[in-house]
């Protein structure tokens, strides 16, 4: 084929959620009406963890970076997916789409790498509880934090490093309403069998192993906060029910997604509606919503704001 280690393809086709356009502006608004709600929530619960000295736990520092990573990577999928509903566009540009990719992966290894900071956060905090102040400091912290967003860096590197180098010249349309390795790299006008297994170790492998051993290390805090005899079983308790739940929300999808290279399936588009779009700007809710300390410091600042309306 003439030039074949060039691009030729400029954009990408997007199918979209459903076929039927009505449905998928129904949708777009549910979407849209979503992002007014839970949104500003994400940031809220950033600016309470961040001015309340009350917070100032590594849990809720870690918590608020989470929300942050959320807030980012639901800003990678919706924006491009409700402006094509309401314009009624279908296309991605090849930079846009391999943007996509990129922040998909960088934010969603980061996101992992920092739920395994917060399990190591739990397990000192309830294994070692009288040296976790000096051995969870906040310089630790942020060392634990940046190694995330490093973890995320790498993970997404290794995408990029297997796609982008590979030539689109013939079909272009993706049967999805976003960008992701799983779809593209099947137009690419080469062979892939190679790279798909490539893409399910670095992306479905990884992500199962974290996922075991982040459900066996919580399963063993949780036995051992049950069996314990120390003040605050019920609060250690509810911390690694809310953390194991996290866990099911963010890596079930992601499992389900990339441990299926090689066929599509039914309940594909369905599950990465949930994974991209809704369950992000979920996890931090969830946490609140879970935490009293948090929902008090939240209520704080919001009558606080209301005082200062006032006068």
């Amino acid at each position: 084929m003439e030039r074949e280690n060039q691009t030729v393809v400029k954009e990408f086709i997007l199918q979209g959620l459903a076929r039927n356009w009505e449905l998928q502006l129904f949708t777009s608004a549910l979407l849209l009406l979503f992002y007014v709600i839970i949104l500003p929530g994400n940031i809220l619960i950033i600016i309470t963890i961040g001015s309340d000295a009350q917070l100032g736990s590594p849990m809720f520092f870690f918590l608020a970076n989470l929300a942050l990573m959320d807030i980012c990577y639901s800003m990678v999928i919706p924006p491009k997916m409700m402006a094509n509903l309401f314009t009624r566009q279908k296309t991605i540009s090849y930079q846009g789409c391999m943007a996509q990719i990129f922040f998909i992966h960088f934010l969603g290894g980061a996101e992992v790498y920092l739920i395994i900071a917060m399990a190591v956060d739990r397990y000192v905090a309830i294994c070692h509880p009288l040296h976790y102040a000096t051995m969870v400091t906040r310089v630790v912290c942020w060392v634990m934090v940046l190694c995330a967003w490093g973890g995320g860096i790498i993970h997404t590197m290794i995408q990029m490093t297997v796609i982008l180098p590979l030539p689109f010249c013939g079909p272009n349309e993706v049967d999805n309403f976003f960008c992701d390795v799983t779809q593209i790299i099947r137009l690419a006008c080469t062979n892939i069998y190679s790279l798909e297994y490539v893409m399910f170790i670095n992306s479905g492998l990884v992500t199962t192993t974290c996922f075991i051993l982040l459900l066996i290390s919580y399963s063993a805090l949780l036995i051992k906060v049950k069996t314990g005899s120390g003040q605050g079983k019920n609060k250690a308790a509810s911390t690694c029910i809310t953390h194991i739940i996290i866990i099911f929300v963010m890596l079930g999808p992601a499992i389900y997604i990339y441990c299926h290279p090689f066929q599509d399936f039914a309940f594909d588009k369905l599950i990465g509606f949930f994974h991209t779009v809704v369950f992000p700007l979920m996890n931090p809710m969830i946490y609140t919503l879970r935490n009293k300390e948090v929902k008090v410091a939240v209520m704080r600042l919001l009558n606080k704001c209301s005082i200062m309306r006032a006068k």
